[in-house]
């Protein structure tokens, strides 16, 4: 028989995608990383991915969270050699960053006490819990770290 997972069931989920929660990869909070100023965090990571100087600026100039994630996720563009090693501590910098420069994000993260934070996509098992919620949630875990950090400065 099945059991309920309680700790999924209380977690803050949101979506990478959600523009309206502060915790969103694709919000519209830009930030100021490396000097360079970046639309969204889903900017950021995807042109710091990819092995192409020239996909990496197109990447940068695209419109929306959502479009660099599409853009930079196609499996035909060219990935840096250390991806899965890389790409949450870029993302985890790209967290913090905008987290240090909006009070928004920064009581938002906060107010989720406790509790678990989780990235709810059905179809990314890296970044987020995927459908079977056995995903690695990177997205998640990277935002747990940064809260225990604001809570202990």
């Amino acid at each position: 028989m099945f059991s309920a997972n309680l700790a999924m069931e209380k977690a803050n989920q949101f979506s990478r995608f959600d523009l309206d929660n502060p915790l969103s990869t694709c919000s519209e909070h830009p930030i100021l990383l490396e000097d360079q100023n970046w639309l969204t965090c889903e900017h950021y990571v995807q042109a710091k991915t990819l092995k192409s100087a020239q996909q990496a600026s197109k990447v940068a100039s695209l419109i929306s969270g959502e479009q660099a994630y599409v853009y930079g996720k196609a499996w035909y563009r060219g990935k840096i050699k250390d991806y899965k090693s890389t790409a949450p501590i870029l993302m985890k910098r790209a967290l913090y960053t905008k987290v240090q420069m909006y009070e928004e994000v920064r009581e938002a993260l906060l107010a989720t006490d406790d509790k678990l934070i989780v990235e709810t996509s059905q179809y990314d098992y890296f970044w987020g819990i995927g459908r079977d919620q056995r995903g690695l949630n990177h997205i998640g875990k990277a935002w747990m770290d940064i809260r225990d950090k604001l809570r202990n400065a």
